[in-house]
């Protein structure tokens, strides 16, 4: 696979990350529990701020942990049969999504352990600093885990094969995009949009939200098995 195209599959696996729900639902939580407990727009920036800075840096850590783990098991020539797993790993993933992803009830609640969720929840409400907003970042990014595996797998294994500055880069790139939505609400809320508008159109765009992580893991779990797998066994195109 060339590089324009690895990095293609990267963004694509970076705005699938992108679509779940998790990290937005806790920092649309923590900015409506900040102006419920203060006025002050410059708090709100600092800790959202913090709160973004978090989410981004566990999602870097996450995918170069997972990239030196294949590295070092695989070497730069992956298995077909790894892709394989990964393929299947999304395709699993994606009906999960379809089925479970939102709790069958009014509102955005997600499918996650409630264990997790509570131990959100009391974060969110003792959330005072920006490094306390900083690690709720961390922790957001970790309660999903079990959804962004899939795109995480796939760029970890894109990235074996790239030459190690464009490792960097495609490092770069899905952090960023992944990022994408919770840009989009930082920015909403730090320009003072209202929280309840920005909840009323999760909840009225949920259930598109899922079908479309759902429908963005099958498709590219269908383009990896075509280019990865199909291909090399018949000795390419």
């Amino acid at each position: 696979m060339d590089i324009p195209s690895s990095l293609a599959i990267i963004a694509f696996c970076g705005l699938i990350h992108a679509s779940f729900q998790l990290s937005v639902s806790v920092l649309t939580l923590l900015s409506g529990h900040i102006l419920s407990t203060s006025k002050t727009q410059a708090r709100i920036l600092r800790l959202s701020t913090g709160f973004l800075i978090g989410a981004g840096v566990m999602t870097s850590l996450l995918l170069s942990s997972t990239f030196l783990a294949l590295l070092q098991l695989f070497g730069t020539k992956t298995p077909p049969i790894v892709w394989a797993t990964g393929c299947g790993l999304l395709v699993g993933v994606a009906i999960s999504i379809w089925l479970f992803y939102f709790r069958h009830e009014k509102g955005t609640t997600l499918w996650i352990p409630r264990n997790i969720a509570a131990y959100l929840t009391d974060r969110i409400h003792s959330t005072k600093r920006s490094a306390e907003a900083f690690g709720l970042g961390l922790s957001s990014v970790i309660g999903e885990i079990l959804f962004i595996i899939a795109p995480l797998f796939i760029t970890a294994l894109t990235l074996v094969q790239l030459p190690p500055l464009w490792r960097l880069a495609g490092i770069g790139i899905y952090t960023v995009i992944s990022l994408f939505s919770l840009i989009i609400v930082w920015v909403l809320v730090g320009s003072g949009h209202s929280i309840s508008q920005i909840q009323k159109w999760r909840e009225s765009n949920k259930y598109f939200l899922q079908f479309a992580a759902g429908a963005g893991l099958i498709v590219l779990a269908f383009f990896v098995f075509v280019s990865e797998i199909l291909c090399a066994s018949s000795g390419g195109i």
